[in-house]
């Protein structure tokens, strides 16, 4: 199997970053140079994002964060390590903390953006989003997945303050990094479809902050707010005025509260 493509930066306890669908490492950079004098990130380029490999084999959730736990493995060691992940890249971080990949243990701190047990709606989940949505994203993806992707990016800013700002971050992340590889967009699409991971929120003992954007379009703040309700240990953060990339949009608000929340004992 090959490698996945892995970024380090910064001096202290190690924090390792999953982005979201579509996008690849460069979308943190500009949280990063905020967090960087207090930890030392490692970024992935999630599998077939960015310049990583794509294997179908590996399309599960857990395929995926096995994959990404022995890239980083070797970075990290015997040390304690702190999990972010954003969108795909939270619900990924879900099912890590809840049955941590060999070879490492559970997370010491959890931290999510824009993050949901489940994406999309059922009887007893009224915070999803409809199916249909997911079903066209992954015919846009068969037909033209550069506009799909596109379209995407634009519903991710849409009632940022900041965003026709964010909105350029996302595509100069996209465009000079290196794109998605469509089956692997269409992978991350169907683990979205299928995931539901409420069973296994009890599992996952590591302190926890779920953060949301005030205005996402994307994935309901209501849909992050009962996912920190249903964790043993977590608390709920709402960034006013933000949509789906708060740490874009509003880098100094969510910076200073992971240096606060991950500097807990």
């Amino acid at each position: 199997m090959s490698e996945l493509y892995v970024e380090q930066r910064g001096t202290g306890p190690a924090l390792v970053l999953l982005h979201g669908w579509g996008l690849n490492v460069r979308v943190w950079d500009t949280l990063g140079a905020a967090l960087e004098e207090r930890f030392r990130l490692i970024a992935v380029d999630l599998p077939g994002h960015g310049r990583s490999p794509w294997d179908a084999a590996y399309a599960s959730l857990h395929g995926q964060t096995d994959w990404i736990a022995r890239a980083i493995e070797p970075l990290i060691g015997p040390e304690r390590y702190d999990l972010l992940g954003w969108s795909l890249g939270a619900e990924l971080a879900l099912g890590w903390a809840a049955r941590p990949p060999p070879g490492l243990g559970p997370p010491a701190h959890l931290a999510l953006i824009a993050a949901t047990p489940r994406f999309t709606v059922a009887s007893d989940w009224p915070y999803g989003t409809p199916e249909a949505r997911l079903v066209r994203l992954a015919e846009g993806l068969r037909v033209d997945y550069r506009r799909t992707v596109s379209e995407f990016l634009d519903l991710q800013v849409r009632g940022s303050a900041a965003g026709q700002a964010v909105l350029e971050r996302l595509r100069a992340a996209l465009f000079d990094h290196g794109e998605a590889r469509p089956e692997a967009l269409a992978a991350g699409l169907e683990l979205l479809r299928t995931t539901d991971l409420r069973g296994e929120l009890g599992a996952i003992t590591a302190p926890t902050l779920a953060i949301a954007g005030q205005y996402d379009r994307v994935l309901l703040p209501a849909a992050t707010r009962a996912l920190a309700a249903a964790l043993p240990h977590a608390r709920f953060a709402e960034i006013r005025r933000a949509a789906h990339a708060p740490f874009l949009s509003h880098t100094p608000e969510v910076a200073d509260l992971l240096a606060e929340f991950l500097t807990l004992a």
